[in-house]
């Protein structure tokens, strides 16, 4: 096999493979002889069938083979040899002339073939010594923890019947259905739902509506759906709920003790107490944690400045540029309502896309020098939790299809590996930790949040908040409205 190196341009390498016609003949006579023994034709006693016999009717077939597995075992061993990684799967070429094919399969020809491809830049690791972030920390009181134990308990308050109007604080029992220009539209709803008023479970404007109506009553509500709203289609749009009052309830006393924690299916108040906090600290956890990331990434992009592979630009770019368009067709907007353009927007999202595989790479590196590794349990679990996301009847389906496929398998061990480097990074950097407030905390730092692309236009906010959610990884941006109703707070989203 004759190798010869015709193209080496940056990043982009090209290689000219040779097989000579003998060592194609070589493999085929090889081929044919081990099934010499196995095949069975009319006429022949088993491993008597002369060997041109047998080229005359498998030959065809069996070089095809060997072509094939030529160009499996080959294009590996040829980069591997050569010391270099390639950046996506090698494009290989042939020749396209019939006769020419139809000779080298016939074993009177040499097997010539090109490989493409782009080469992982060498990228090597500065001292991380220089790295410096400010993990904001929210302290827990106890106050808050109260406040969500309250809201938790009110899940088991009581409510009895009662004939008046209903006042805020009562629970009222509705069937409703929501409209845009007249149209039902889709999780717009709902049948025997229950509401207590000024609980802000619904958007703003929904629950005031109903105070003073009474069982029995019918009424239009008009109200306008949030501009940030999570289901993209109906975001800023005003629509209308034809709405039938079906019962008015008056609140029972609120009680918080041990009997109302085992109506919740916990032992004690206490353990409730711990219950409640260990999930608000998870969550602002979250939120620190989020910041810390969004810092050192942009400290690690800063410092690592060189030349992408084109074609893991592209392919990220297309995945974020479909996401960006399909948003847009939902919301029914155009680049001019995000106050941008289409080549604007391309700009932007070209710089963001070439800033996500740097870092991906560079992440990669990182963990492969560290040892950093993805367990099979770690994957599985990662697995598990991403079926339970489907519908009952789909699981097992989403299930085999990961179990039995390398590249999606990827996906899943892609963000577990990603956060393990980050882990690893944030026991090499300097790390000072800053009390804050809650509000200080869950602020939205828009030049922060948006430090992955730096868009000027509101169009861009939302894709660069995603990079910053999963660096190197697909964006996924959902915006299906609530199972429950689509009348729901943007708010608690």
């Amino acid at each position: 096999m004759q190798v010869t190196e015709t193209l080496n341009s940056g990043l982009k390498r090209e290689i000219k493979v040779t097989v000579p016609a003998g060592d194609m003949e070589a493999k085929l006579v090889e081929r044919l002889s081990d099934a010499k023994s196995k095949v069975r034709i009319n006429g022949f006693r088993p491993g008597k069938v002369p060997l041109q016999h047998l080229r005359k009717v498998y030959g065809k077939s069996f070089m095809a083979e060997v072509v094939n597995e030529i160009l499996s075992n080959s294009t590996r061993t040829i980069i591997a040899e050569r010391g270099e990684k390639a950046a996506m799967r090698p494009e290989v070429t042939m020749t396209e002339d019939e006769k020419e094919a139809e000779k080298i399969l016939a074993g009177g020809a040499d097997f010539e073939f090109q490989l493409s491809y782009e080469v992982i830049p060498n990228i090597e690791i500065q001292d991380f010594s220089k790295i410096s972030v400010t993990r904001q920390v929210f302290d827990v009181p106890d106050e808050e923890v109260e406040d969500q134990v309250r809201r938790v308990a009110e899940s088991s308050r009581s409510y009895e019947p009662k004939k008046g109007k209903a006042e805020e604080g009562d629970r009222v029992t509705i069937d409703y259905v929501g409209k845009i220009d007249g149209t039902p539209f889709a999780g717009g709803t709902g049948s025997d739902q229950p509401l207590v008023l000024g609980s802000k479970e619904f958007i703003p404007g929904f629950e005031d509506q109903l105070i003073g109506t009474k069982a029995g009553d019918e009424k239009t509500i008009t109200v306008t759906f949030p501009e940030n709203y999570s289901a993209a289609e109906l975001a800023g749009k005003e629509a209308t709920f034809d709405v039938s009052v079906k019962e008015v309830g008056k609140p029972g006393e609120l009680e918080i003790n041990d009997e109302t924690a085992k109506n919740l299916g916990l032992e004690s108040l206490e353990r409730l107490r711990e219950i409640v906090r260990g999930q608000i600290e998870s969550q602002f956890g979250s939120m620190t944690r989020q910041k810390v990331k969004r810092q050192l990434l942009d400290q690690l992009d800063e410092s690592y400045k060189f030349e992408a592979p084109s074609k893991l630009v592209e392919a990220e770019f297309t995945n974020i540029w479909n996401q960006v368009e399909r948003d847009l067709a939902a919301a029914g907007h155009t680049f001019a309502d995000e106050d941008t353009t289409e080549e604007e927007a391309r700009a932007e999202y070209q710089r963001l896309a070439e800033r996500r595989v740097r870092l991906g790479l560079v992440l990669a590196e990182i963990g492969e020098k560290a040892g950093v590794q993805v367990s099979d349990e770690e994957l599985q679990r990662a697995l598990f939790e991403f079926v339970r996301r489907y519908p009952g009847n789909q699981q097992q389906e989403v299930f085999d299809f990961y179990r039995n496929n390398a590249e999606a398998l990827t996906t899943l061990r892609a963000p577990i590996f990603e956060e393990k480097v980050i882990d690893h990074l944030l026991t090499q950097i300097s790390v000072t930790d800053q009390k804050v407030s809650k509000e200080e905390l869950m602020a939205d730092d828009e030049e922060g949040a948006e430090g992955a692309a730096k868009p000027a236009k509101k169009a861009k906010k939302a894709a660069a908040k995603k990079t910053d959610d999963a660096e190197g990884a697909e964006l996924k941006k959902k915006a299906a409205p609530k199972k429950k109703a689509a009348a729901k707070d943007a708010d608690s989203e």
